[in-house]
């Protein structure tokens, strides 16, 4: 007999399970974060700033935003920009940082990008760097997106992507699930362009990046559980050599990881 499709109130009470879990690891590690040189700034920061021409009297929306690293850089350019982020300890890190700042054009907000607490078109531009992969329903957050982005906003999306072939995403995945359990899913850049015409948004894929971090440093930011660290050298070890040198340049060793982040930008379509 083929396995029946779970019920609806599985679904959400697995949605759940991950936003808690969530929340628990990001409040955590919030303070790791606050300092993290990867999150602070870098090229893709610069190059989402770049690509949002705000002339400065825009109301921006920045989703998962974390400590507010990226928040606080479009916050320099725009009238005013809310950050959303399902963990209390890394907003209650955004507000620190904005206050040592002097940044008093913030907002900060406890909640779901799955379930927006703003009304329609409140925003000329959305940003999500590097907190899309733990979107439980990736549609929904787009849906909510495109309605409280105003005609013609643009919504400018970082995050760390999957290879087109499917052996490389899946050791990807794998290796993001064993250091993070909050992780859902790497995306393709095919595939956030098909997300993002679902929702109404044109897509333009943009520049990618390798990220180079210290092994050491990535699970420890993340406080990934020893076994799990030491599952994770063992996938590696044991991965087809042409799969995971891309991501650790001394496969079987473990001591740098590059993952790679793409650029996506859509513009909410004419209804």
């Amino acid at each position: 007999m083929p396995p029946q499709p779970a019920s609806p109130r599985a679904r959400e009470r697995a949605s759940q399970t991950v936003k808690e879990a969530v929340e628990r690891q990001f409040s955590a590690a919030a303070a790791g974060y606050s300092v993290s040189g990867v999150h602070a700034g870098g090229p893709d920061l610069e190059a989402m700033l770049e690509v949002a021409e705000l002339r400065g009297n825009e109301r921006v929306l920045d989703l998962g935003c974390g400590t507010g690293h990226t928040t606080l850089a479009f916050a320099a350019r725009a009238l005013r920009v809310d950050g959303i982020d399902l963990s209390r300890g890394m907003l209650d890190q955004a507000r620190r940082l904005a206050s040592e700042r002097g940044v008093d054009n913030c907002h900060w907000h406890l909640g779901d990008v799955e379930d927006l607490p703003f009304p329609d078109a409140s925003f000329a531009v959305v940003t999500s760097r590097q907190s899309a992969h733990h979107y439980v329903s990736t549609e929904r957050a787009l849906a909510e997106t495109a309605r409280v982005l105003a005609p013609g906003g643009r919504f400018v999306l970082v995050d760390s992507v999957a290879a087109e072939d499917p052996a490389a995403d899946t050791f990807l995945n794998a290796f993001e699930l064993l250091r993070d359990p909050s992780h859902v899913r790497d995306h393709r850049v095919s595939e956030w362009c098909r997300l993002f015409a679902a929702a109404g948004l044109s897509a333009t894929p943009g520049p990618r990046w390798w990220l180079d971090m210290d092994f050491d440093g990535w699970v420890s930011r993340s406080q990934t559980a020893p076994d799990a660290v030491d599952a994770l050298r063992a996938l590696v070890r044991h991965a087809p050599r042409a799969v995971a040198e891309p991501y650790f340049p001394d496969a079987p060793h473990c001591t740098r990881v590059r993952v790679e982040a793409g650029l996506v930008v859509g513009e909410k379509l004419a209804p």
